[in-house]
């Protein structure tokens, strides 16, 4: 959905269905963590919250998700901290278009920036980019946002390289093919497309240096340092240094509070049923949603937050 598409929809009194029991919770594309993570989570609801069934929708990820969530047109959404940030403040690539009433649900997992190329490509460090073609990611995902942003502030831009705007599993194909060079994956490790492409070609995972991780950070502070373990992926058989950016559960402030409530009181109470669909739920804490949650708290959460003891920063106060 284009901006202006958005902003019509926006401007008509769109009703949300306070009592639909029919949850909508956009995803991302079946290559990454989103899809599979998003139908645990539906599972978790469908068997832990009376009275409510949920699926799992493929999107095009973080940015889509923001606006499908801002017209109504679904009740969950998957999205990257940064851009959770940028849609409720207004800034890029939201101006214009503001979500001042998006909520954090939970925080769920780390998304980790790997930058994949093939182990005889040549490529070995952001340098290498310029002038090559490279995916950044589907048009309007998170992934896209993080690789601009990762890009920009060490000083290249899409003028300096031939950018191609696919998704995960699209991006692992076209490094298989040869018809790219790198591609941009911001997901929670590891992910099937990237697992997929080492089964086939040896594969590499660009490493960040450390000037190279301050400036993404002194760009946008929800970036924080991660290290790729070693083994993540066949043959990738050293640590690799890179930044990651939390991922949320994002709903509109009138989702009903009652519901919030209790669909973040089941997956804290069921959460090993979403470890068993995807390892990336192991960060699934209160302590993550308590230091990781890019926005203020939807008033559910507060409230079972609340229940159970915990100590609610006020930034995270509505």
């Amino acid at each position: 959905m284009n901006r202006l598409a958005c902003a019509a929809i926006a401007a008509l009194a769109i009703v949300p269905a306070a009592h639909a029991t029919e949850l909508s919770i956009a995803t991302g594309g079946t290559g990454g963590v989103y899809f599979p993570f998003g139908g645990g989570l539906a599972e978790v609801i469908n068997r832990h919250v009376d009275g409510y069934t949920a699926s799992a929708e493929v999107t095009g990820a973080g940015v889509e998700n923001i606006n499908l969530l801002a017209t109504f047109e679904t009740d969950i959404g998957f999205v990257l901290a940064d851009t959770a940030s940028a849609a409720f403040n207004g800034t890029a690539p939201f101006e214009g278009l503001a979500f001042p009433e998006a909520r954090t649900l939970l925080a769920i997992y780390p998304n980790a920036v790997q930058i994949v190329t093939l182990a005889d490509s040549g490529i070995t460090s952001l340098e290498d980019l310029r002038g090559q073609r490279v995916s950044v990611g589907a048009p309007g995902s998170g992934t896209e946002v993080s690789a601009q942003t990762l890009l920009a502030a060490n000083g290249i831009t899409y003028d300096d390289f031939d950018p191609q705007r696919l998704n995960f599993n699209e991006t692992a194909d076209a490094l298989r093919d040869g018809d790219i060079v790198a591609g941009f994956w911001s997901v929670g490790p590891p992910t099937s497309s990237i697992m997929n492409l080492a089964a086939s070609r040896a594969i590499s995972v660009l490493a960040l240096t450390e000037d190279e991780i301050d400036a993404a950070i002194e760009m946008e502070p929800t970036f924080a340092p991660y290290t790729l373990p070693a083994g993540t992926y066949d043959g990738v058989d050293t640590e690799t240094s890179t930044i990651s950016t939390p991922n949320a559960l994002i709903v509109h402030a009138d989702m009903d509070e009652d519901l919030a409530y209790n669909i973040v009181r089941a997956v804290l109470e069921n959460v090993d049923e979403l470890i068993a669909i995807h390892p990336a739920a192991n960060d699934t804490t209160v302590a993550f949603t308590l230091t990781a949650s890019p926005l203020p708290l939807h008033p559910g959460t507060i409230r079972y937050l609340e229940e159970i003891g915990a100590d609610i920063p006020e930034r995270l106060r509505p």
